[in-house]
């Protein structure tokens, strides 16, 4: 036996001992997430934990639930979704466009009445409500937005609905409720807390945590899409949202956890 062959022989030996004693690398994955808009800040914040976590790796694209369901029916490669409402997801299950069985609320969303006016609203947001010198009272519009039919819903509650009705005005989403509050446009408004918990764009002034009881529940429910059922990091990133480190986040964030 040659001396070349022998070297070769305790070489190829050598390898296959190698490969045998390491184990394979688990291979890391990237998801494509359609995220509600008034969630995107939050799904931000998400991503370091999880990453580190899991490999894996999330990269988001956010809109409006309403255009993001029209790219998903017209093919956009999207995994996963993470809704404003619970109808969207429900809707793409019916469709045969998400996978059944991975439905699930990740967040909750919480109402406020908020001023910029530090000194508008007390303890109680009833008495801000009452005021007479109260002129303007915004709100999203209760046919396009999921917060104001909780405003709304709020008003019937209180018994304040027909009386408010001429100072209410409407902006077609929760942003531009926000915004009439922010720029002084309505000295209050109901918005989303987690605007008015934001980092970015939150801001000073007062507010009343609007009791859950007088609101029917603001579900945001997040779903895995067909284009995602074998993608490992689409599931890891759902399955995430249900750790208790994600429900802390979110509700840092301003959201109730859903689970």
């Amino acid at each position: 036996m040659s001396r070349l062959f022998c070297r070769r022989a305790v070489l190829v030996a050598l390898v296959s001992a190698t490969l045998i004693a390491t184990p394979p690398t688990a291979r890391a994955d990237t998801a494509l997430a359609a995220v509600a808009a008034n969630f995107a800040e939050t799904a931000e914040a998400l991503l370091p934990a999880f990453r580190e976590a899991t490999g894996h790796d999330v990269q988001l694209t956010t809109g409006s639930t309403g255009k993001l369901y029209a790219q998903i029916g017209a093919g956009a490669p999207f995994d996963l979704l993470l809704s404003a409402d619970a109808a969207t997801p429900a809707r793409l299950l019916d469709e045969g466009n998400a996978v059944a069985g991975t439905a699930f609320t990740y967040a909750m969303g919480r109402l406020t009445l908020w001023s910029a006016d530090p000194d508008r609203i007390g303890a109680d947001g009833r008495a801000a409500l009452k005021d007479p010198d109260l002129r303007f009272v915004a709100i999203a519009n209760p046919d396009l937005a999921p917060y104001g039919v909780a405003a709304r819903e709020t008003l019937q509650s209180l018994g304040l609905w027909e009386t408010l009705q001429p100072g209410i005005v409407m902006g077609q989403n929760i942003g531009q409720a926000n915004a009439m509050v922010a720029t002084g446009a309505a000295e209050v408004g109901f918005v989303a807390l987690s605007a008015v918990l934001s980092p970015r764009t939150g801001t000073n002034g007062s507010r009343w945590d609007v009791p859950q009881e007088l609101f029917a529940p603001i579900r945001q429910d997040a779903v895995l899409l067909r284009h995602g059922a074998d993608n490992p990091a689409a599931q890891a990133f759902l399955d995430h949202l249900r750790t208790p480190g994600a429900a802390a986040v979110i509700d840092r964030f301003g959201y109730g956890a859903g689970g």
